[in-house]
């Protein structure tokens, strides 16, 4: 099976019609089922996108990819150091 990519706008309205859908008397299961979602994933998205609306999760993935590029950026740039530092005081 596929995995599909889901856009965090489009996990915000998943979420949101599965809470109605349990609301209406589904099971949390049957609601997933139904949204094409395991219920773990219903889980780990409630989780990480639970109380948020769209422009907040759109803004939180953002900020999640701004993020690591200023990760790899910062161990890139230690990294340089380390050499520079290594190369001035001659042990290479």
């Amino acid at each position: 099976m596929a995995m599909k990519r889901y856009k965090p706008e489009q996990i915000v309205n998943l979420l949101r019609e599965i809470e109605v859908e349990i609301a209406n008397g589904k099971t949390t299961s049957l609601a997933c089922k139904e949204a094409e979602i395991t219920v773990q994933t219903s889980y780990r998205w409630r989780k990480e996108y639970g109380g948020l609306k769209l422009d907040q999760a759109k803004r939180l993935k953002e900020l999640e990819r701004e993020n690591a590029k200023l990760k790899r950026l910062v161990a890139k740039l230690s990294l340089e150091k380390e050499i520079l530092k290594d190369v001035a005081g001659g042990n290479f």
